[in-house]
């Protein structure tokens, strides 16, 4: 019995990881990010982290060199890993749908059309107001 409970399967015969496997491949876009890219940072944090650890221990062992100076790389391949990396970053982004860029800009028009208003009404007041003043 106690070998049955480690096995994890359901009655189909299939184990727990399949369905979360196939749920996960089946499922709509929610307009979040999927998990694979979170797990993926926690990755490479740890290899960071890993590195960065070998490092501070190397760097005790080692006595210090004179600091080099970095060599500067090529223009043009400083602007093929710019591009490269404004790409990587757009891809990051969660664009709005067709309905809600809508939504986006009535609101944005109907709040400039309202401030245009605003000022307008502001600016005749203290016009008529000074013009009454003074004369």
């Amino acid at each position: 019995m106690s070998d049955d409970r480690g096995k994890a399967e359901n009655s189909t015969g299939s184990s727990d990881t399949d369905d979360v496997a196939a749920s996960a491949a089946s499922s709509r876009p929610t307009g979040k990010r999927p998990g694979r890219r979170s797990s993926a940072a926690a990755d490479t944090s740890a290899a960071t982290t890993v590195a960065a650890t070998a490092g501070a221990s190397s760097a005790t062992a080692a006595p210090a060199k004179k600091a080099e100076k970095p060599r500067k790389e090529n223009i043009f391949k400083r602007l093929r890993r710019f591009l490269r990396e404004v790409v990587a970053e757009l891809r990051k982004v969660i664009w709005p749908n067709r309905k809600q860029m809508v939504t986006y800009t009535t609101v944005v028009l109907v709040f400039v059309a309202f401030m245009v208003a605003y000022i307008s009404g502001l600016d005749l007041a203290f016009i008529k107001g000074v013009t009454w003043l003074f004369g």
